[in-house]
């Protein structure tokens, strides 16, 4: 029973997680310094990196976490988030998994003139595979 009890307690949930597909990578890590979470996003035309409320995290929806981030904002304009779904996973400690995910990029138009000028749809989203690893990370 000992045996059972010490293999229980070497599997965590994951909370790091690498993706990459379609020109995108991100890397998350659900808690780094100072317990905040920190995501660092790159394609072919952005490079950015997030920590703490620049990250908007939704846990717990029927398709695992939400984790999103504001990519570019023009005031009046739009505004382009990306949000990553981030499957709830275990692994053994110091172990990893294989991961296959999606990635939304939406593009929100922002209605600043007469409401009839403004009709049709404001968010359009583009969908990419994303393929990569989870682990658990001590911090």
């Amino acid at each position: 029973m000992a045996q059972g009890a010490a293999a229980a307690a070497s599997v965590r949930r994951a909370n790091h997680f690498s993706f990459s597909g379609g020109g995108i990578h991100v890397d998350y890590l659900e808690s780094g310094i100072n317990g905040r979470p920190q995501l660092n996003y790159h394609d072919r035309n952005i490079a950015k990196s997030f920590s703490g409320d620049e990250i908007t995290t939704n846990p717990g929806t029927p398709l695992g976490s939400l984790v999103t981030v504001t990519l570019r904002f023009v005031v009046d304009v739009s505004s382009t988030t990306f949000t990553v779904l981030i499957p709830d996973t275990t692994v053994n400690s110091g172990g990893s998994a294989s991961i296959t995910t999606e990635g939304v990029t939406t593009l929100h138009k922002t209605p600043f003139a007469l409401p009839q000028a403004n009709l049709g749809q404001h968010d359009i989203y583009t969908v990419t595979r994303l393929r990569g690893t989870a682990n658990f990370v001590q911090t």
